[in-house]
């Protein structure tokens, strides 16, 4: 992955590093009053509309892994990490920071790399990029990002408003991108001493641009605003079905019931489950990084959210005494538990 110029960062400096990486982000937004270059970005949201604030820190080894993921993608994907947040609070992203922990086996190129993914991901999202920084580091690649957001504090959506018989959502299909983390370790391991290794993905295209570059469910977000579809409770996808759907539980002090036939996978996420000898739905259930959108409706929208065609039904809310279950076809009840490492709340 080393590309074939290589400028080491110490000839440019910090100051000249960040000059160079941040050259070609203009400012779109109205809100944004200053930018990169000052001692602090200058935000001033529309009037009448609340500010909010999302941060989330990358790891080399931990949250990601430069054997396989390019850079360009690992900068759009870290953007649309910190979008997700926004989005699931039902506001708009508006601007941005990034800054980086950088260890001295990565040149200038590498890092122009990843910021023509944040580019990318700045445009494609009308997000002005108004600061950062960068520090050396001793563990490899760190990035921290935080967006900022904005919207009429009558229409925000926290994880807080579920209500008894409430219809619980989700929009796209789960279990995909950790299915596509899954093919990419398997191809590691196997061609770990291989000299010209040809990783087989074919058939799995879907999988890996799930996982390298998934894409901000902003589409979601304007629909249910040009719908007048307000939503009681809502987070995005990014520690699993089961881990987000009990966040929401323990904020809103409720329980749910999912179906399991309702769970919308994917076929190719079936297909490598099934190749790999793994169950598809622990992936949906467990998988996270899908970062879709997860929200409750009242009952009596039912019709209007099944209008959309851009989310599934997949159960209810009930009361906080039944818990948090997943239903099998045959009746059968799961409870569900939150895996991995904790998140922030």
């Amino acid at each position: 992955m080393e590309p074939k110029k290589r400028t080491e960062i110490a000839t440019l400096g910090q100051f000249g590093l960040i000059d160079l990486l941040t050259k070609d982000f203009p400012l779109r937004q109205p809100s944004s009053l200053t930018g990169v270059g000052d001692d602090a970005a200058v935000i001033a949201p529309p009037d009448g509309e609340t500010l909010l604030c999302t941060t989330d820190s990358f790891y080399e080894g931990v949250d990601f892994d430069l054997t396989y993921f390019p850079l360009k993608h690992l900068g759009y994907k870290v953007v649309t990490a910190g979008v997700s947040d926004i989005l699931a609070m039902n506001a708009r992203p508006s601007q941005i920071t990034v800054s980086l922990g950088v260890s001295a086996k990565i040149p200038v190129e590498a890092l122009q790399d990843l910021y023509e993914g944040i580019a990318f991901a700045c445009r494609e999202q009308e997000i002005d990029l108004v600061g950062g920084d960068t520090r050396a580091s001793m563990t490899g690649l760190v990035i921290t990002v935080t967006v900022l957001g904005h919207a009429p504090k009558q229409e925000l959506v926290r994880r807080s408003g579920a209500q008894l018989h409430d219809l619980i959502c989700i929009t796209g299909n789960l279990g995909a991108a950790f299915m596509g983390l899954q093919l990419l370790e398997r191809e590691k391991r196997v061609l770990a001493d291989v000299a010209n290794p040809e990783p087989q993905f074919k058939g799995y295209e879907y999988l890996l641009e799930k996982y390298l570059k998934p894409r901000p469910r902003t589409d979601i977000i304007e629909t249910l605003r040009e719908e007048k579809i307000l939503p009681t409770s809502m987070i995005d996808l990014s520690d699993g079905l089961a881990s987000d759907l009990m966040q929401i539980c323990k904020s809103s002090k409720c329980g749910a019931r999912i179906y399991l036939e309702r769970i919308p996978i994917a076929q190719q996420t079936t297909s490598l489950a099934e190749e790999m000898h793994t169950d598809p739905v622990v992936a949906a259930l467990n998988g996270g990084e899908d970062y879709e959108l997860l929200f409750t409706v009242p009952l009596s929208m039912q019709e209007q959210v099944m209008r959309l065609g851009l989310v599934d039904v997949i159960g209810h809310i009930t009361a906080e005494s039944t818990g948090a279950y997943l239903v099998t076809p045959d009746g059968g009840e799961i409870r569900l538990k939150a895996q991995g490492f904790p998140q922030e709340a």
